[in-house]
């Protein structure tokens, strides 16, 4: 499972004109499932997430998490983080979850973190989405679930 996640000062997701979610200070989550993740990988992730240390205290230090600043997280589903842009011009998307399984990851991930107490709005899975966004710093990260160890695992290992 891989997460761009970027601090914001506020967020919105619409689908059409109407606004699905929309968030002030927190973190928007790019969120892509890859085949062979598990909901073990998404409660990693999802409390990897919440536990950063990415906002800044009264010394403009990155010490806060997202509960210390009572920020909220804009969840968004994107299957596009795992296309592959080595061959061609045309990315290839075999990497990605099929459609069921990333939706049912997707919810688990977003429900997880509502259960963490988390104030969380999404855009809506599978639909053709606008995000807005203002960038706060800027900080955005990328986090992989399946790094955990601190190990260097190629993104696309040789097939």
């Amino acid at each position: 499972m891989l997460a761009v996640v970027q601090r914001v000062s506020s967020a919105n997701v619409k689908i059409g004109a109407r606004v699905t979610g929309s968030i002030g200070t927190g973190l928007l989550v790019l969120l892509g499932v890859e085949v062979g993740d598990t909901e073990g990988e998404a409660e990693y992730l999802a409390r990897k997430i919440i536990d950063l240390r990415i906002f800044n205290d009264e010394d403009g230090k990155m010490n806060l998490t997202l509960e210390d600043v009572d920020g909220s997280l804009l969840v968004v589903s994107q299957f596009t983080l795992l296309g592959d842009c080595r061959k061609g011009r045309r990315p290839s998307f075999v990497r990605a979850a099929p459609p069921e399984t990333g939706r049912l990851l997707y919810e688990y991930f977003v429900h997880f973190t509502r259960n963490c107490r988390m104030r969380v709005d999404t855009g809506i899975f599978g639909e053709m989405m606008e995000v807005a966004l203002v960038n706060d710093g800027p900080v955005t990260l990328i986090l992989d679930s399946r790094r955990t160890t601190g190990e260097r695992i190629p993104i696309f290992p040789n097939r």
